[in-house]
């Protein structure tokens, strides 16, 4: 290309998100191996005999939790009413991803983790109309992209204290951002050393994506997004 012209924008996936709310994403299981004749995200259905060849437990690999995580948060009324700043995926494995509030998740499992090999093998995706990267891989720790001051909330079943959702999302703070964490492994729990609350918002243990509902829901009745 010409010496001149001016480098494609990317600032959307850099530097801090603006005020509002971020989700991140913990523990994902996102791993790439070579199966067959091409790469594939690894799977307990569809890779059970492959995995314990090589020593792991199939019931890990659950890369199912993460696409319906993200289908939750970007799906919401709260995401299209613009309120939802980014979205960050961490992997079991240390890899950091970050997404566009403006991306569409495929719908279908199959084709979910065809995008994320993808993803994981060109380190971003582009938006198939323009050059806003929808998915960037981006250098750790996520803390480094959180804005000042933002209140960190991390959620979990084992968590010591069980919240009303309602009461705890009325009472944060107008101004502030605040970051949502939660696991998107099958057990187990994060690791909450960034979490200023750490939390449980039911007595019964949810799926990571009907808690993102409880807390989208919340939000939404917060701030009158019908």
């Amino acid at each position: 290309g010409n010496a001149m012209e001016a480098p494609s924008p990317d600032e959307d996936l850099e530097g801090t998100p603006e005020e509002g709310f971020i989700f991140v994403l913990e523990k994902a299981s996102l791993e790439t191996a070579k199966v067959g004749k091409g790469y594939q995200i690894l799977n307990c259905d569809d890779h059970p005999n492959f995995l314990r060849r090589h020593g792991k437990d199939p019931a890990d690999y659950r890369p199912d939790i993460v696409h319906q995580e993200l289908l939750a948060i970007l799906d919401s009324p709260l995401n299209k009413a613009g309120l939802v700043k980014a979205v960050f995926v961490h992997t079991s494995k240390n890899v950091l991803f970050r997404i566009s509030p403006h991306t569409r998740i495929p719908r279908t499992f199959k084709r979910f983790c065809g995008l994320m090999v993808q993803l994981l093998q060109k380190l971003s995706i582009r938006a198939s109309n323009g050059p806003e990267k929808l998915f960037k891989v981006v250098k750790g720790p996520v803390t480094k992209y959180f804005p000042a001051g933002a209140r960190r909330v991390g959620f979990s079943f084992s968590a010591p204290e069980i919240k009303d959702m309602k009461t705890y999302v009325n009472d944060l703070p107008e101004e502030v951002s605040v970051v949502f964490t939660i696991g998107a492994m099958s057990h187990g729990k994060i690791e909450s050393t960034y979490t200023d609350d750490f939390i449980s918002v039911s007595q019964y243990p949810l799926s990571g994506a009907c808690c993102i509902g409880r807390i989208t829901n919340c939000l939404e009745n917060k701030h009158n997004i019908v």
